[in-house]
């Protein structure tokens, strides 16, 4: 049994034109062109692949990017899909720092009316710092609500926006601020991954998301990856949320990937499905 806690369906309220992500296909190419041959943009075999996996639940997300970029995946078209198939399917919103108390309020009527789970801010599309005061209306509406929230925590390859917005240590401040906020930091960190372990050590509520990464590079000497091995099988175990970004990672090989990975079955199990259920509030 397994969570995929990134996922974004074919289907066209997922699918629109993003421009300023026209630099992910060049780098993606090879593992997305690989993703996209197991499913061909087809729906139903996107189901029928998470169903082949044993996915118990996939993790889709909204974002509202209408300041930057005038891009908009609903919080209304992702509850409705996650409404279509559920139950394996859940929802995060997205909403626009920008809108400041009108965003508070929007992210209130995802989660009590349209039945969201958490709240995804991909920071570097909001041209914002993890840590930009305009962050802290959401953030703490989070903890009032009981979600967590997903924090984009890594390079982007948008030549629009700056790499920096996405810097791991920027979250050690609003974790010393908010210390009940559940974070999952994702993807996992490159090239500050020793500093995005450090963060998560010092706060108990940040979580790694391992997504939008083969896992498999985390077994390869250089590639950067390697202390998220080291340290999610040990002291960071129950911390570990792993989950594809499909169709930016192909979902059964990455599957595989874990497998094949040196973890305790123990530690496997955690990293694939328990932390995750955990964090989601599923238990």
């Amino acid at each position: 049994m397994i969570i995929d806690y990134a996922s974004r369906p074919p289907v066209p309220a997922f699918s629109q034109a993003t421009p300023h992500l026209a630099t992910y296909d060049r780098v993606y190419e090879a593992s997305k062109g690989e993703a996209l041959a197991d499913v061909a943009g087809d729906l139903g075999a996107y189901l029928a692949m998470y169903e082949s996996v044993g996915a118990r639940h996939v993790v889709v997300k909204a974002r509202d990017l209408t300041t930057t970029f005038g891009f908009r995946i609903s919080n209304e078209a992702v509850a409705e899909f996650c409404r279509q198939h559920a139950p394996r399917f859940i929802g995060f919103a997205g909403v626009d720092p920008h809108k400041g108390i009108a965003a508070v309020r929007e992210l209130e009527h995802a989660v009590k009316e349209l039945g969201l789970r958490g709240l995804n801010l991909q920071c570097f599309e909001h041209k914002l710092h993890i840590n930009d005061k305009k962050m802290y209306p959401l953030y703490a509406k989070c903890i009032e609500l009981g979600v967590p929230v997903n924090i984009h925590t890594s390079i982007n390859f948008s030549s629009a926006t700056l790499m920096d917005y996405g810097r791991p240590l920027l979250l050690d401040e609003v974790m010393v601020h908010f210390p009940e906020l559940r974070v999952c930091a994702a993807p996992p960190g490159f090239p500050w991954v020793h500093e995005l372990i450090g963060v998560a050590w010092r706060h108990r509520n940040v979580h790694i998301g391992m997504v939008a990464v083969r896992p498999k590079y985390m077994t390869v000497s250089g590639s950067g990856y390697e202390p998220l091995l080291t340290y999610g099988n040990s002291v960071l175990q129950d911390r570990m949320i792993w989950g594809t970004s499909y169709p930016l990672v192909p979902v059964p090989e990455a599957v595989h990937d874990i497998e094949a990975l040196p973890l305790k079955d123990s530690v496997r199990r955690k990293w694939l499905h328990d932390n995750a259920a955990r964090f989601l509030g599923l238990e």
